[in-house]
């Protein structure tokens, strides 16, 4: 059976195992909350969430598709139609303004800018005498090269030099060096001339811009003058932007924002304004999107300025170095306007500080995610259909026929009973994730065309956890630990041992 008689299998629809020859027949759902499987609760919320914007906690272990679900939930948000940007105070420079430029303005500005940097054209087709003085013709021999050449790169002499006359003693030095200082003397950065254009004459200009030349008219001038009247600016958020910001591990600099240190202090001469240097922090980032961070309680004491910019939507910029120049400068009321998701283990949910949680629940919803499915047809599709996504998300390994999914199948099984201790199937995604590819992996190796059961029952083998190969080879993972210290390491570090006990140096050696 061809690629293209092969039926199509939609899991919303439903189809058998039997039913399948490879994962290649598997649709993917194009909506992103589709491809998050057997968390219907989960998804309900963040589809909520997104279209209500409010926040969103997910608790429960690693691999259950929290992560997933907050970057779907991102997909279904409109894209954002404000940019941020920091403006030159000339009364305070050490205060930056802040301007907020919807999209219809950006893009207008944007289409004006263009216009203002006027036409490339080749160096070719500019008046002769512009191409040797913008450094692109050789008077010598007439060739075109690049300004940054500064010497014809066929007759070898300076650009915009004359031939040192010969029977001159010093014509190898005294010409190298005329070539040089005429080359340099020579060459412009811009030239003003006019021309005849529809029977009128009209003031052009033509500036060097690498390989080509860019040509400035009257209307391009006027527009260039317009944007020169502005006040300088920089954008800190563009409107083309990732709606999702991932904030995991974050240090306050990169979670808050920074203005970075000028070792000249700002100096209008030497330094570098102190609008230029502001840097935008993730909670600013991730304006009219979705800020997320996973593990959220690592974030210990950061946690009271998330609730700040939640309950604000507004956050100031400041340097957070007291040594560096860029403490003196603050930008207040710059917005940071999120749908905030977090996660967390069971665990340590009790570290989550309790007016951040407080804020959610108050503007949002908490949900704890699911670790088995049940085991039915419905659900089997589902499982089938998280196959070929992983497979499809790698891109490095094969499609896998019916026998290797079969056994997939089979080792959700066995993992929802083994971990979770009951019938079903496993959502702790991650690790089956990893199966699929080491099985996919092994099959590259054996230059197979599917990945098959034999290289699932192989991979099952050398997937084993740390723990697993310690309990297989010396019976216990305490075994394993105390056959893996020195006798000095017994005697004097006991504080190194995972079951170190203050009354009993010598307890988990034995």
């Amino acid at each position: 059976m061809t690629d293209e008689e092969k039926k199509i299998l939609d899991a919303e629809t439903g189809f058998s195992i039997d039913e399948l020859e490879s994962t290649q027949q598997i649709f993917i759902p194009k909506d992103p909350l589709k491809r998050v499987i057997g968390q219907n609760e989960a998804i309900n919320l963040a589809a909520t969430c997104a279209k209500q914007r409010r926040h969103f906690l997910l608790v429960g272990p690693p691999g259950t598709g929290k992560s997933m679900i907050a970057q779907a939930m991102a997909l279904h948000l409109p894209r954002p139609t404000e940019e941020i940007r920091i403006v030159h105070n000339p009364e305070n420079p050490e205060r930056p303004l802040v301007e907020m430029s919807p999209k219809e303005e950006v893009l207008t500005e944007r289409t004006s800018r263009m216009s203002a940097e006027g036409e490339l054209i080749d160096p070719k087709e500019v008046p002769l005498n512009v191409a040797e003085r913008l450094g692109y013709k050789c008077i010598q021999c007439g060739t075109y090269s690049p300004p940054k050449e500064r010497f014809c790169t066929k007759c070898g002499k300076g650009k915009g030099t004359q031939h040192v006359p010969e029977g001159n003693p010093f014509g190898d030095l005294i010409g190298g060096l005329l070539d040089v200082t005429m080359a340099q003397m020579a060459k412009k950065e811009r030239v003003t001339t006019t021309r005849r254009r529809f029977g009128k004459e009209e003031v052009v200009v033509f500036e060097a811009a690498g390989d080509m030349v860019r040509v400035l008219d009257e209307k391009a001038l006027e527009r260039r003058r317009e944007l020169q009247k502005l006040r300088p600016r920089k954008v800190l958020v563009p409107i083309d932007r990732n709606p999702f910001v991932l904030a995991t591990g974050a240090s306050d600099t990169e979670l808050l924002g920074d203005v970075r240190h000028d070792p000249y202090g700002g100096h209008p001469q030497l330094g570098t304004a102190p609008y230029e240097r502001v840097i935008p922090g993730s909670i600013h980032e991730s304006h009219q999107g979705v800020l997320f961070i996973d593990e959220l309680p690592h974030l210990g004491p950061l946690q009271r300025y998330i609730l700040t910019a939640m309950q604000e939507k507004i956050f100031p910029i400041t340097g957070r170095n007291p040594q560096s120049a860029g403490a003196s400068v603050k930008v207040i009321d710059v917005p940071c306007d999120f749908i905030f998701v977090g996660a967390c283990n069971i665990q340590d949910l009790q570290h989550v500080l309790s007016p951040l949680r407080s804020r959610i629940v108050g503007s949002g919803y908490e949900v704890l995610v699911e670790t088995v499915m049940e085991d039915n047809e419905t659900n089997l599709a589902l499982l089938m259909q998280f196959v070929a996504q992983e497979i499809a998300i790698d891109s490095k390994i094969p499609h896998a026929d019916n026998s290797a999914v079969r056994e997939y199948i089979e080792e959700s099984r066995r993992r929802a009973k083994l971990i979770d201790g009951t019938k079903g199937l496993t959502l702790r995604l991650r690790e089956l994730g990893g199966l699929i590819r080491t099985s996919g992996d092994l099959a590259i190796v054996d230059e197979a065309e599917l990945i098959t059961r034999e290289h699932v029952i192989r991979a099952i083998k050398r997937a084993r956890s740390i723990e697993e190969q310690l309990k297989d080879r010396y019976g216990s993972y305490e075994k394993g630990v105390a056959s893996d210290m020195t006798s000095a390491q017994k005697a004097e570090s006991p504080y190194h041992y995972w079951n170190y006990n203050p009354y009993d140096d010598k307890k988990g050696y034995d």
